[in-house]
This record gives structure tokens, sequence and C-alpha cells, in this order.
């Protein structure tokens, strides 16, 4: 069994791959869209993305119950029966015909999905708290980061030397093996006293407890504008850099290197945080995201597109920008939430997610041709969110 001492590189590494099979199961798509759309006869380029934006759905609506139930039964069985509807909804990718089944299989992927990513956050959350908390988080998501670097390299070349649908035949066979290993090695983290029995009225009572709290209410407000603008980048990254700069073979090793920008924020977070604070982080990290999207914006604005150069100078700058804030938000978000940990990890993952999805589509629609809708997107939502940070501390400090 895992202990909480002794052995925190393992935890570490066993929580990061349970977040990590989500990052397989969208990022080793990304090569492939475009033979996917003519496999499944996609009439555009939106609908494509769509195959990538589908799964972050089910990843918002899976944690509203398996949250609940986990707080209710445990968080290890709630992770096993996730897998089991992984399995399935990867089976249905595979055999779909059309874009329904596809993006119903997609869907249902990240119901799956949602159970290990949301238990391993209640998981750690069990364990630690405070800054010490952010500090594992920050140290789980760096490990969570290297399958994005690798994972279009991989699904490249799965699609070299097979076919689309062995993609996610690599995708079942990981999540497997992080399946078993979770089962021999992790501890139940959910003592018996704190179990709560499940109740219909848990959601209203959990749902307004998120509300009336201003610091979880608002850093999930954050962590979704935030959301939003990353999943542009997810969903167009492919149809940017193939169609628009003609970067077909290169794109693989271009996902890689901006992965790793947001790796050694977090990475370098990992370290800061104790000494800095997660406020003090955020807030540098927000104006930063603001900036850069800002310039960018009235650079290029209805203008021909940014050399290369600037473009990998944009995404690089603005990731690096997000290592240092998705793990934070979240511990933020989570803090006051500790009595009643799945619950809150669902909600606040609903509403972030609920806020993301309409917000990428809605932006990834102007991208075909031009990238300074993106610059235009990632302006505004760096300026909605400093808006909430100033609204959330002058909200703290009227409660306190």
């Amino acid at each position: 069994m895992i202990q909480k001492q002794g052995s925190s590189f393992e935890f570490i590494t066993l929580m990061a791959s349970l977040m990590a099979v989500v990052a397989l199961a969208i990022d080793a798509l990304l090569p492939a869209l475009d033979i996917i759309g003519l496999s499944i006869n996609t009439a555009s380029l939106v609908e494509n993305q769509l195959i990538i934006t589908m799964i972050f759905l089910g990843l918002g609506i899976g944690p509203l119950v398996f949250g609940p139930i986990s707080d209710s039964l445990g968080r290890k069985p709630v992770v096993y029966f996730g897998f089991f509807i992984f399995l399935i909804a990867s089976f249905i990718c595979v055999y779909s015909e059309d874009l329904t089944w596809m993006l119903i299989g997609r869907v249902f992927q990240g119901i799956g999905l949602s159970a290990p990513r949301t238990i391993s956050i209640a998981i750690i959350r069990d364990q630690y708290q405070g800054d010490r908390m952010a500090r594992i988080m920050s140290f789980v998501t760096v490990v969570f980061l290297l399958v994005p670097i690798v994972a279009p390299a991989a699904g490249k070349i799965v699609l070299d030397h097979a076919h689309w649908q062995g993609i996610f035949y690599m995708q079942l066979v990981c999540s497997a093996l992080v399946a078993i290993w979770f089962w021999r090695r992790q501890k139940e983290t959910l003592s018996a006293k704190n179990q709560r029995p499940l109740a219909l009225k848990d959601y209203k009572n959990g749902l307004l407890e998120v509300i009336s709290q201003p610091a979880t209410m608002g850093y999930t407000l954050i962590t979704g504008l935030i959301f939003g603008a990353f999943m542009v980048y997810l969903s167009g990254s492919q149809q940017i850099f193939h169609e628009q700069y003609g970067l077909k073979e290169e794109f693989p090793m271009i996902f890689a290197l901006l992965s790793i920008a947001i790796g050694v924020a977090i990475f370098i977070n990992g370290h800061m945080v104790l000494r800095f604070g997660m406020k003090r982080i955020v807030a540098i990290a927000l104006y930063g995201f603001f900036g850069i999207s800002l310039i960018s914006f009235c650079l290029y604005y209805q203008n021909p597109n940014p050399t290369i150069q600037w473009l990998l100078f944009f995404f690089s700058a603005q990731f690096f920008a997000i290592g240092f804030l998705f793990g934070n938000l979240r511990a933020l978000a989570m803090q006051p939430m500790g009595h009643i940990a799945g619950m809150a990890a669902a909600i606040t993952g609903f509403i972030s997610t609920l806020m993301a999805l309409p917000l990428s589509t809605y932006i990834g629609q102007f991208i075909s041709t031009f990238v300074w809708p993106i610059f235009l997107g990632f302006t505004v939502c760096g300026a909605l969110s400093i808006l909430l940070m100033h609204w959330i501390r002058r909200a703290t400090k009227i409660r306190g």
C-alpha cells in the first residue's frame, strides 16, 4: 500500500497517471483528426474540433455523479467503475461510422475518465492541506504533463503503422495498466467516519456551499475562463499548424515543446508556492497572461498571421503562465471545501467545464483562416479573470 510518508514519489506518479489517461485520450488523437473526419464523413474542420472538445462535456458531467458517490462509498470503487465506462465508450468510438456515434463515444469516454481524474484530486485533498496540497498538486501535474508531450507523437506513430482505431486500443492498454497499478498499490483514503450517506439534497447543499464561498466560486470561474482559452488551443492547434502554417510533420514536436513550457512552470511553482503563496503567484500569472494576449491582439488585429516564431512565443508564454495557474486555482477553490471534498470537486469541475466548452467552441469557429481571434479570446479571458480576482479579495475581506 502507498503510505503518506516514505512513498511520496510513487503516490505523486500514481495520481499523475490517473489524470494522464485523460490527456492521452485527448492529445493522442490530434494528428488523426483529419483522417478520422474523412472516415466518419464530417463536413467541416469545426466538426472535427468537436471530436476533441466533446470529451470535456463528459469530464464535466461525470464528477457530479462520481464525486458524491466517492464521499459515500469510498474513492477506489468509483475509479474502477469509471475505467469500465471508458472501456465501453472506447469501443463505441472504434466502431463509429458517423459523427454522432463518435461524439457519443467521446462524451462517455469523458464521463468514464472523470472518475480517476476527480477522485485523484479528492485523494490528494484527503491527505494534504493548504500550500502543501498545492505543492503536491504541482508535482502531480508535472508528471501528468509528460503525457501531452509524447501523446501526439505516439498517436502519429500508431497512425503511420496501423489505422486511427489503433490509437483507441493504445489508450485502452495504458488505462488498464494504470487501473491495475491503482488496485495493487493505493489504499483507501476516505475513512469510515468521514463517509457521508448519499442523498439528493447533498447536491443542493453542496452547490449552495460552493456558491456561498467567494473564494471557491471565484477561483472556479477563473479556472473556467483560463481552461476555455486553453481548450481553444487544444481543439484548434492541429488545424492551425497543419492548414495555416503547413507544419503537418512538425506538429507533434511543436505540441511537445509547448507542453514543456507548462511543465517547467508547474515544476517551478512546486518549489515557489510554499515561499510566496498561491494567491501572489496566481496574481502575477494572470497579469502576464493578460499582458501577452493584449500585446499580440494589438499587433495582429485584422492583419495577416504572425510569423511562426511569434506564434510559438505567444503560446509558450501563455502556457508558462497557465502552468502557474491550473494547480493553484484548483487548490485555492478546494481549500475551504475539505469537509465535502468529493462533492466540491464535482461541482467546481462541472461549473468550470460548463464555462469552458461554449467559450472554446465559439472562439474556435473563427480561427479557420486567421489566428488573431485567439489573441482576442485570450485577452478577454485574462481581463475577466483579473476582475474576478479583485472581486474575491474584496468579498473575502468583507467576510473576514
